[in-house]
């Protein structure tokens, strides 16, 4: 097994995908790595490092796609690019899958571009791993498509709930539509629609709203990019507000130190799950290759554990799952 690696991609390039690299080879024996990027800068951070050089390789891509490039005209002009290298690594088969933290855009354009969509999908997706009180769960669309046709939500569903069956291990997932209330008649002409087409899912459960999401009242949540996005980005900024939220009271309160330090230790327990480390990054469903995607700011762990999940996305056929079901 052989997983190319961005090591030009993210806020933390190289350090963080070297170190979750080596990392990820220690924790997985018949686990190789490809670091794909500038190799004068890839082998000068490996210098830093014990690693055995048969697991850890290095495929030279000199140029870098930036956290802020246009992503169409990135991909197009920067051929020799880690992204769209390593993209045509996986295309020519000469590793397993790619993961990346770089510019989101670019790794979708290239994605599609290059290895082309599953037979069925209308379009690619990114999906986002959501906490809730019963474990993590998915919502998607999250930032691909803002807008969405009819068939997509359906096909969104269908594929979401492979990924949350086969890779998160959540036997018989319910897919939900989010909408602005439980009844039918709810929402947009456009969430009227996608409710009929979803109701031929038979795990298909109905509207659900906001607060059903942290409380897992579906498996799969379905919107349409703009909705996902917003979600998104709202739960990656609830653990520093309830920080400074608890550290105001607890001035307030005049809370000794022990005190002060046991509620840091409950509240940064609690909110583990929101921890994006944990996951790593997921993949683009919809395309036909395991090419996966983390956040901008991912560190050491964060890496290793993408790593680790696109193996489990190999291991499990995802993409052969994914068809079988759109059939």
């Amino acid at each position: 097994m052989i997983i190319a690696v961005d090591a030009a991609g993210g806020d933390h390039y190289p350090q963080s995908p070297v170190a979750g690299a080596v990392e990820a080879v220690k924790a997985q024996d018949d686990l190789k790595v490809m670091l794909v990027g500038p190799q004068a800068i890839i082998e000068d951070e490996l210098s830093n490092y014990q690693y055995d050089s048969e697991k850890v390789l290095v495929h030279h891509a000199p140029e870098i796609i930036s956290m802020d490039e246009p992503p169409a005209q990135a991909v197009k002009t920067k051929r020799n690019s880690s992204i769209v290298a390593g993209n045509g690594l996986l295309k020519a088969g000469k590793c397993n899958g790619f993961i990346s933290a770089g510019n989101t855009g670019a790794l979708l354009a290239a994605s599609t571009f290059i290895l082309g969509k599953l037979e069925g999908v209308s379009r690619p997706t990114i999906a986002a791993i959501y906490p809730t009180v019963k474990g993590p769960r998915l919502l998607l669309d999250a930032g691909a498509n803002l807008q969405m046709r009819n068939e997509m939500y359906v096909e969104f569903a269908q594929m979401g709930s492979v990924y949350v069956k086969s890779i998160m291990g959540v036997q018989d997932p319910r897919v939900g539509l989010l909408n602005v209330g439980e009844e039918e008649e709810k929402g947009t002409d456009e969430l009227k629609d996608a409710f009929k087409s979803l109701q031929d899912l038979p795990n298909f459960i109905g509207n659900v709203e906001g607060k059903d999401i942290l409380t897992a009242k579906a498996d799969v949540f379905i919107c349409d990019g703009l909705v996902g996005n917003l979600l998104l980005k709202l739960g990656e900024s609830i653990p520093p507000v309830l920080e400074k939220f608890i550290g105001r009271a607890a001035q307030k309160m005049n809370l000794s130190r022990e005190q002060v330090q046991l509620v840091s230790k409950v509240l940064k327990t609690s909110l583990s799950e929101f921890n994006p480390d944990t996951i790593g990054g997921v993949p683009f469903l919809g395309v036909n290759g395991v090419s996966m995607v983390g956040h901008g700011g991912s560190s050491p762990e964060a890496i290793k554990n993408m790593i680790l999940n696109a193996v489990k996305c190999v291991e499990n056929n995802i993409n052969d799952e994914i068809v079988a079901s759109l059939k």
